[in-house]
């Protein structure tokens, strides 16, 4: 009997020991793997939603950014999926570029590789080209396009991701080819885009807010005018059904301890309230939409299966 006694009290001690272990998360600070180039939009995104996080979990928690960039995205998502399921690796996770990478080449992680914690920004695609094209409208990019089949480069942040669906999209709409030039994000296709290296551009509305000046912006890819740019007629007024976006979040590996998880999402959760970090994204011309949990991977699951049909439709492929 005293036997059990001492027994039930020790393992009534580690239970309130591991309960207060994971009271006091997080106890170190936390790393949010970028796959992408410093500067670009989900490295923006992470960079802004990341002190709010802190405020939530508490007092002393501190994330991490740090920036993995190759493979459009692949490199810094594997790792991630790799990473010990402690609460202490998270990644960005973008749609449907994570996704097609399982898709158009072989992949060490799929859509149950995770644990979902938030989406955070639908980012809609534009069209934008260079001054030095002579390119400055949508009627006279279709018209060059279709005159000189691929002679026009597209500047993109990855193969397989939005950016590489909106021109698929347009490919198919407009019967038009053009030459892809991947970078290993956003940020380095932009400055291409800019030094007259690349002809045209497809990006998003966040990484272009703040260079119209200097870049010819020929629409955006929503049902309706953005908020970000209110200026800006979307395809759909040109006689263009084009509409494509990038979707933004977090995830952690699989395996992720229940009250751990529970933390987490409950600070996530509060993104989508927080005036505060509703105006840090609207400087920042990103677009918000918080979906988190089951229903986040339930979007991962439907973007899958609508990028598997855009890869099995595609002439390339």
């Amino acid at each position: 009997m005293l036997t059990y006694l001492k027994a039930s009290a020790i393992a009534g001690a580690l239970v309130m020991v591991a309960g207060a272990a994971m009271a006091d998360y997080p106890e170190k600070p936390i790393e949010v793997i970028v796959g992408y180039s410093a500067g670009g939009g989900t490295d923006v995104m992470a960079r802004t939603a990341a002190p709010f996080i802190e405020k939530y979990l508490g007092e002393g928690a501190s994330l991490v950014v740090k920036n993995m960039p190759g493979a459009s995205g692949q490199i810094g998502i594997t790792e991630t999926a790799r990473s010990s399921p402690d609460g202490y690796t998270l990644g960005t996770f973008n749609l449907p570029g994570m996704m097609a990478r399982t898709i158009d080449r072989e992949a060490e992680y799929d859509a149950n590789s995770f644990t979902y914690l938030a989406n955070v920004v639908n980012d809609p695609n534009v069209i934008v080209t260079s001054k030095a094209s002579g390119l400055d409208t949508l009627d006279k990019l279709i018209a060059e396009a279709k005159a000189n089949p691929g002679a026009i480069t597209v500047g993109m942040s990855s193969l397989g991701g939005d950016d590489h669906f909106a021109l698929i999209k347009l490919e198919g709409l407009t019967e038009t080819e053009f030459t892809i030039v991947p970078f290993k994000g956003s940020a380095p296709a932009r400055t291409a885009l800019m030094g007259g290296h690349v002809a045209m551009g497809i990006l998003n509305i966040s990484e272009v807010a703040e260079f119209q000046e200097e870049l010819n912006v020929l629409g955006v890819a929503t049902p309706e005018r953005s908020d970000f740019a209110p200026d800006l007629p979307t395809f759909k007024e040109q006689g263009l059904d084009l509409i494509n976006g990038s979707m933004r979040g977090f995830v952690a590996p699989a395996g992720l301890p229940e009250d751990v998880q529970a933390k987490l999402l409950a600070a996530f959760e509060q993104l989508a309230s927080d005036p505060e970090f509703l105006k840090a994204m609207k400087e920042t011309a990103n677009p918000v939409e918080v979906v988190t949990g089951g229903d986040f991977k339930a979007l991962t699951e439907d973007l899958h299966t609508l990028a598997k049909q855009v890869w099995d439709t595609t002439p390339w492929n």
